[in-house]
């Protein structure tokens, strides 16, 4: 697989702490909003620059899309390591280009469907800054000679870039631009037989797209590529992404209905986190949990996951809810949030059930990549999250 270095524009040390940002995905443009009115520096000014103009303004409009930052450019082609450090949970990639051609070949492979209209105002972000401004999230099946071929400057270097976020999570960033040193990282790569797209499917789509559009008007060689941290998978951690519902069903029919599908377990344990795949906790309220277990479970990879039988068993059949992607009556809470904001949601703020999962496991994941199938949406939740701002791909 193809790892491409280069010529980075990076935030001056003196202001990386305040120009950092979390990816642009996950925060509204109100949260950006307010960020940039107590930072004016802050990167989001070009990750999410609707976010200084009125609610009437169109995000893809031209003129949201020509707003840019000041960056200072690296003198050599470079590539770079980006180490996160959560408790005891460490995880390190490599920052570099990856081959747009490697994407529309199949060798960067995709779990997730995207959404036309996200789709379209990252292409026109890219198309109208010229600029990768935020990292791809990649993972390739880990190798010991391949991880230590960029790993090994966390040893032998001093990080430019040492930040730690409000949650506590350290941030540091390595500059390689020995030329040795990079060569050797291009062909430790060679031996990769793909890379799988752990997160920032809008984010590739809209490169690949960008790319056929900039044709002409920068160089192939810049344009051809786009910006993205790939990591060991087994560095990688996923986490539960868990389900609320809202639905006039009453608590009685339901857990009927259920029954043909899955064994129904009451259960005292407050709130109820899943021990292993195939349980699924239910919340119906006012404290009571149940364990969810299907009785049959398909031997294919996709089919079984928790996440695809919730899908075809419950919120399809029951709910009514198909398109989970666009239905209102459902909605996804990360595992960072922990469980007891399921039962607060269902309690105080509206909704009526609420479903814990079992995180699906990252080999589950390349499995279905690498057999070319669509996981369901809001099936995996990474964390730490990547963030914005440690170095940018400005194309020409």
């Amino acid at each position: 697989m193809v790892v491409k270095p280069f010529k980075g524009f990076r935030p001056r040390k003196d202001v990386v702490e305040r120009f950092i940002v979390k990816p642009y995905d996950i925060v509204s443009r109100e949260e950006a909003r307010k960020e940039i009115q107590k930072n004016p520096i802050s990167f989001y000014k070009v990750t999410k620059p609707e976010a200084e103009f009125t609610e009437d303004i169109d995000p893809s409009s031209d003129d949201v899309m020509r707003k840019a930052g000041i960056l200072v450019q690296d003198d050599r082609e470079s590539f770079y390591v980006y180490r996160q450090i959560m408790g005891k949970h460490i995880q390190t990639g490599l920052v570099a280009l990856f081959s747009v051609d490697e994407y529309l070949e199949g060798k960067i492979k995709k779990h997730e469907l995207t959404r036309k209209k996200k789709e379209e105002e990252r292409t026109k972000h890219v198309y109208y800054t010229k600029a990768h401004t935020g990292p791809v999230f990649l993972m390739y099946r880990s190798d010991s000679e391949v991880n230590e071929s960029f790993q090994r400057v966390v040893e032998t270097k001093e990080p430019e870039n040492v930040l730690i976020d409000d949650a506590g999570i350290v941030h540091e960033f390595y500059v390689i631009d020995d030329k040795r040193q990079v060569e050797s990282i291009k062909k430790a790569f060679e031996k990769v037989q793909a890379f799988y797209i752990a997160d920032g499917h809008h984010r590739a789509a809209a490169a690949v797209r960008a790319s056929d559009m900039l044709k002409g008007e920068v160089d192939d060689d810049e344009r051809n590529y786009f910006l993205g941290i790939v990591f060991p998978h087994d560095e990688l951690r996923i986490m539960d992404y868990n389900r609320i519902v809202k639905h006039s069903i009453e608590k009685k029919e339901l857990l009927r209905r259920l029954e043909k599908d899955f064994e129904i377990e009451r259960v005292y344990e407050r709130p109820y986190r899943p021990k292993k795949k195939h349980e699924i906790g239910l919340y119906v309220g006012s404290g009571e949990w149940y364990i969810m277990k299907p009785l049959n479970v398909p031997e294919d990879t996709l089919s079984s996951l928790d996440v695809e039988i919730l899908q075809k068993k419950v919120l399809s059949p029951i709910f009514g809810i198909e398109d989970p992607r666009t239905d209102e009556r459902i909605d996804f809470v990360g595992g960072i949030k922990g469980l007891c904001i399921l039962e607060k949601l269902v309690d105080e703020e509206g909704w009526d059930f609420a479903f814990s999962m079992y995180p699906t496991s990252v080999e589950d994941l390349m499995k279905i990549a690498d057999e070319g199938k669509i996981m369901p949406p809001k099936s995996t939740w990474f964390e730490p999250k990547l963030k914005s701002g440690f170095v940018v791909h400005i194309m020409g």
